[in-house]
Order: structure tokens, then sequence, then C-alpha cells
């Protein structure tokens, strides 16, 4: 059956949204035990093996030789990004008590896509891209509630990381989605992998309290750098080859739901009803941009 590169898309996200869901449960149970720097050395390193051996029987680590120096450019651009965003990431991860309530925060993500899409690409709005907007916002600010009389008490731990890791995302996604065809998916996720591991065993190196990690945190990452550095890296750029970046963020903003269960099924962890709330309210949002921007390319 010859599948249309929309379809092959459509798999490509399912698969890269199944791959981040675990990444979310697997990343949390070995940081548990694990120092974040610790964590970041042994999760890289094991994605970086798996892209290497990926890239090879591909063919595809034969590419590397014939980029432009424009192209190294932009890999070394986008290394930097996915370093900030990545750590943030982990950070939020390592810090707020349920991956789930991470997983639903992540779908601020497409609102900065959408503003950093408007002054660097110029793209415009729709209302329904405005009421998406206005859906993730109060979801996201339902999930992060956590009350108090101060303001740096009124919002969870670990959502400021969140945060933070969505504007580093929209700019590595608006980059990578412009030259994902010329460079290919395979270099984009390698190059990404071996910034991530340098980045994480030089951190490893200044901190000097060793590399030692217990053998449930090393089943965890060894499952984990499958699914996140891998397979969710490799098949996630795939998507953006074949599909447009509102239809992967619709995909992409369920992962909350199955993180839910993973969560649930793995760490006996279950969000309060409130947030699992508004991260229904925020992944509607969510839907909500993305039929914008569809409507706003068919005009």
């Amino acid at each position: 059956m010859n599948l249309t590169d929309r379809n092959k898309g459509y798999i490509f996200a399912f698969i890269a949204v199944l791959a981040t869901s675990n990444v979310f449960v697997f990343s949390k149970a070995a940081l548990l035990s694990t120092r974040l720097e610790v964590f970041g050395f042994y999760w890289f390193l094991f994605g970086l093996v798996w892209n290497l051996i990926f890239a090879n029987i591909t063919g595809k680590i034969k590419l590397i030789n014939k980029l432009k120096k424009r192209q190294l450019l932009v890999l070394g651009t986008l290394g930097f990004l996915e370093i900030s965003g990545t750590t943030c990431f982990f950070l939020a991860i390592s810090t707020v008590p349920n991956p789930a309530i991470v997983s639903f925060l992540t779908n601020i993500n497409p609102i900065v896509v959408t503003i950093l899409g408007f002054f660097i690409l110029k793209e415009r709005y729709n209302r329904t891209e405005v009421f998406g907007i206005f859906l993730v916002i109060l979801g996201a600010f339902t999930i992060s509630f956590n009350g108090g009389e101060s303001l740096q008490e009124f919002f969870i731990d670990g959502s400021e990381f969140v945060l933070l890791s969505a504007l580093f995302y929209g700019i590595s996604a608006i980059v990578t989605k412009k030259h994902v065809k010329v460079i290919g998916p395979s270099i984009l996720a390698l190059n990404r992998n071996s910034f991530l591991f340098v980045f994480s065993f030089l951190m490893l190196m200044v901190n000097q309290r060793g590399g030692l990690v217990e053998s449930n945190a090393l089943i965890n990452i060894l499952i984990g750098s499958i699914l996140g550095p891998f397979l969710t890296v490799v098949s996630g750029y795939q998507a953006f080859k074949y599909l447009e970046v509102s239809r992967v963020s619709i995909l992409g903003s369920t992962k909350g739901l199955f993180v839910l269960i993973g969560s649930y099924i793995y760490l006996g962890q279950f969000p309060l009803i409130y947030q699992i709330v508004g991260g229904l309210v925020s992944i509607l949002g969510v839907v909500f941009i993305s039929l914008g921007k569809l409507k706003l390319k068919k005009k």
C-alpha cells in the first residue's frame, strides 16, 4: 500500500507522541534517584549510540561530509537551542512531582511558536487561533495554580522551567521546519544528541561528584533513551518533513493523556481533578490554534 506524504506524517507524529509520553514517565522515574547531570550523561550517551547505529544502517551518516558551511551553522544554532530547552525541560521534570502536569503545561509550546511565527515569519492570526491561545493560557494557569499569598507561591515550582523550555522549543521548531528537508531528520537527531551529550559530560566533569547510577535508574534511562533521544526525535523530525507544524502540534498536545495513564500505572501518581481539567482545556486550545492555522493556510 502506497502512503501519501500526509499519511506518513501522521504516522510519524503519532509514534513521536507515544514515545514522548513515555519519556516523561521514565525520565521522572530515573530522576527520583539520580542527579540531573548524571542522568543527562547516560541518557544522551545511550541516545547518541542509538542514533549513530540508525544513521549508519540507513546510510545517512555519509551526508555529514556533504554539509555546507551554512548548514553547519544551522546545526550549531539548533544544538545550543536544544541544550537550553532540554535542560529546562528536565529541570521541570525533576522539580514538578507529577510528570503528567509537566506534559499538560508543555501545551503552551504552540503559543510560543505562533507568537514567534508572527514576529519572525510575519504570519497572521485569526479569531480561531486567538481563542485557542486564550484556552491554552487558561488551561496552563489552572494547572499551575498553587495558591499562596505571594506571587512566588502562586504557581507550582517548576512551571517557570516549562515556560523557558517552550521559548527555546519554539525558536528551534521554526528553524527545524525551515531546514529539515535539506539537512534531513537523521542528521538533525544526531546533531541534537551530540550537543546534549557533550554538554552533559562537561556538567558531570564540572560538578566532580562521580557518575554512579543505581541499577533501576539505569534501566529507566536505557528504556527512556530509546524512546526519547532516538525514537521521539527521529520520528518527530520525520513528521515535520511531511506535515505542517500546526498538524504536528494537534497530535502532540494529546501526549498528556498518555502520560496521565503511564504516571498512574508506573509511578502511582495522579494529578488533582482541577489539574486534569486544566490539561484538557489546554489540549482543546492547541486544537483551536492548529485549526486556525490550517484555515488561514487554505485561504
